[in-house]
């Protein structure tokens, strides 16, 4: 049973090489940018000229192969994304959350 629970432990779930959380969480936080930039560009072009959807893929490919190579050489580099996420949630001072 031990086994089990260390080789989850050891080896996240992945999503073309970036864990899971990391995915998603980069997903979304491009997908709020473009959203922002789109609605803005609209409002200030008037609807001529809006900004090109394909930016956000580009983006979204760019800060995922980053994001890659990072946690390559960091393999828990999810789940200590998690646990800062968590320790800013509580509020915990800076010294403990480094």
């Amino acid at each position: 049973m031990k086994q089990q629970v260390l080789k989850a432990l050891a080896n996240p779930s992945h999503i073309f090489y970036v864990p899971y959380s990391l995915a998603v969480l980069n997903f979304l936080i491009q997908f709020v940018i473009f959203t922002v930039l789109f609605v803005v560009s609209l409002i200030v072009t008037k609807g001529k000229n809006p900004l090109n959807p394909l930016f956000f893929l580009l983006s979204v490919i760019a800060v995922h192969s980053i994001i890659a190579i990072f946690s390559k050489r960091d393999p828990q580099l999810g789940q200590i994304v998690s646990a800062k996420i968590q320790l800013f949630k509580k509020k915990v001072p800076g010294k403990l959350a480094a």
